[in-house]
């Protein structure tokens, strides 16, 4: 599932894609923007870790966790 993140003083989005459950990343999420807890945590698929200020997220966008299909195979 991909991640989008916008920031309030930058054009530029940071995406990451995590294997982690979109209800808890969501609730995650949330807590950390209501509260301006300071720090957002996410560990991507491939082992990174992002620190993102949660009071300079202006949105968030959550994909879906389903994977999407290439080519002709889904028809």
């Amino acid at each position: 599932m991909d991640i989008k993140i916008g920031f309030t003083e930058s054009p530029r989005e940071l995406v990451i894609g995590t294997s982690e459950g979109r209800e808890d990343l969501v609730a995650r999420i949330r807590e950390a923007v209501t509260t301006s807890s300071g720090i957002l945590e996410f560990d991507d698929a491939k082992g990174r870790t992002y620190l993102v200020n949660a009071e300079e997220i202006a949105y968030v966008e959550v994909g879906s966790p389903e994977q999407r299909s290439v080519g002709f195979a889904g028809m």
